[in-house]
């Protein structure tokens, strides 16, 4: 029962707790980047498979993780209902058994093994990475207010801009010391990750918490037709319980605005290390050290905090987006006017400012989330975070898979040689094409989404607000007409049609 009190018993929120909280973004920050940068070139460099064969490795795994995703969202939702969910959490029970399996990520990173070998372990790796799922829904179990919600967003958005700082310089390090055309740096690298995001995962769970489901939130769940009927049924209901979050408008441009622009940046980050190395002639441990300038995050996280509260999400979309498209441009043009006197000062001076706008990109839309399911609420009385979480992981992580797929084909159709030193220039214009219009595109619609989008801390108060009222006893017949405004702009919901069974 302590265990049990311990998961469900609210603490002051403390810099160390955020802290806390945050490291498991180690997993998302630190693995997910060095995937990206490294996991294609590592198995065309190492492994003797094409691009296409290490895309459909990655392609086809990160499809597999995103139906886990769907369902691991229902299952958080619903674990409240077993021993092990009363316990240890229907949300903390997950990192709990996550933490120990996360040593597995050090399989990927084994050199000279066949294609089904990467194939099961990335595979592996994927589905156990969905025990993210929970995670993602932490700050809205812990606490209902704004500043709170961003001062834990903005602790991961920390940890994470670390992370992925680490995940690329270690590996530059790694290179100098070991070699560049050794695959050993690969291993090590994994080796020390895989223990870190261990630790992270069951440092998270030690110190977090989540809301007990109160027998008003237990009758909500329940309503759910997951819960009745047959596997069909149950199955069909669950379909229907993801499709229904698309009802709420500022989720369907914030799951836009998410897939478009991590889309890009994982884009980005896939061919990266291929421009340097085959576009400009440079090595693996400039582009190492290209991408680690990412350490500029750090300082990012703390002025866009600030400027989450302050400004709202749109001004930080519009900001980051701006300052990836014109630095995208700058790589391009290095590329296209063959720049060679002080390319690598040149090249740094575009990475560091590319790197704000892509701490920016990664901070926003996951302070953004935190609010999503109080909209949610006030449409449908429930608290389905898990279920919110789910389909951002899933319509994702497809998106990825479709995205890596489709440079892996690029690349191989024109006319990309594995473990080759050089390429030919058709190729080389291939990755220069897929850094700018491929990355620039989807930045570019990311930012059109987020020209229109209203929720902010001013807005997201109006709902909170008028949630306690209605749950209070409020009559919806007594709403201010700004108030009314506002769901409805929010929600994209009718006012009179939020909050069912008023009566």
């Amino acid at each position: 029962m302590a265990k049990q009190s311990k998961v469900y018993t609210p603490r002051k929120i403390t810099v160390w707790r955020g802290i806390g909280y945050g490291i498991v973004d180690f997993v998302g920050g630190g693995s997910m980047t060095i995937i990206g940068a490294w996991m294609l070139f590592f198995y065309t460099s190492y492994c003797n498979l094409t691009a296409v064969q290490g895309a459909s490795i990655i392609g086809a795994a990160r499809v597999a993780d995103a139906i886990c995703s769907l369902l691991m969202g229902s299952l958080t939702d619903n674990f409240y209902k077993t021993k092990l969910g009363q316990r240890f959490g229907r949300r903390h029970f997950f990192l709990l058994i996550g933490s120990p399996l996360m040593l597995l990520y050090i399989t990927l990173w084994i050199a000279g093994m066949n294609y089904w070998y990467y194939f099961a372990t990335y595979m592996i790796f994927e589905v156990i990475s969905s025990a993210m799922i929970p995670y993602e829904t932490l700050p809205n179990e812990m606490t209902d207010d704004y500043n709170q919600r961003t001062k834990l967003s903005s602790a991961r958005m920390f940890i994470s801009a670390g992370a992925t700082f680490l995940a690329t310089f270690i590996p530059g390090q790694l290179f100098a010391i070991m070699g560049q055309h050794s695959p050993i740096p690969f291993l090590v690298n994994g080796t020390l990750f895989a223990i870190i995001f261990a630790i992270g995962v069951y440092v998270c769970y030690a110190v977090t918490w989540e809301k007990p489901v109160t027998p008003q939130m237990r009758a909500e769940l329940e309503k759910d037709s997951v819960n009745e009927g047959s596997l069909l049924h149950r199955f069909w209901g669950l379909l229907c319980d993801y499709g229904s979050t698309l009802r709420i408008k500022s989720f369907r441009k914030h799951l836009l605005i998410y897939l478009f622009s991590f889309t890009g940046k994982d884009t980005f980050n896939t061919v990266f290390a291929y421009f340097c190395i085959y576009c400009l002639g440079l090595s693996a441990t400039v582009a190492a050290n290209m991408l680690s300038l990412s350490l500029i995050g750090l300082v990012v996280t703390i002025v866009a905090g600030f400027g989450m509260v302050k400004y709202g999400p749109k001004f930080l979309y519009e900001v980051g987006y701006g300052l990836m498209l014109l630095m995208l441009v700058g790589y391009y043009l290095i590329f296209q006017l063959h720049v060679t006197n002080h390319v690598i000062l040149i090249l740094f001076f575009i990475s560091l400012f590319y790197q704000i706008g892509r701490a920016t990109l990664e901070f926003t839309p996951w302070n953004v989330f935190p609010f999503i399911p109080d909209l949610d609420e006030i449409v449908t009385k429930r608290r389905r975070a898990g279920v919110f979480a789910a389909v951002m992981s899933f319509t994702r992580k497809s998106t990825v898979a479709v995205a890596t797929i489709a440079v892996g084909f690029i690349l191989d159709s024109n006319g990309f040689a594995k473990s080759a030193a050089s390429q030919s220039p058709q190729a080389q214009h291939a990755i220069a094409a897929i850094l700018l219009f491929g990355t620039g595109g989807l930045i570019i619609l990311a930012l059109l989404e987020a020209l229109t989008f209203k929720l902010n801390k001013q807005t997201h108060q109006i709902v909170l607000e008028e949630i306690t009222r209605l749950r209070n006893g409020g009559k919806k017949a007594d709403v201010e007409p700004k108030v009314a405004q506002t769901v409805t702009d929010l929600t994209g919901v009718p006012y009179d049609k939020v909050w069912p069974d008023d009566k």
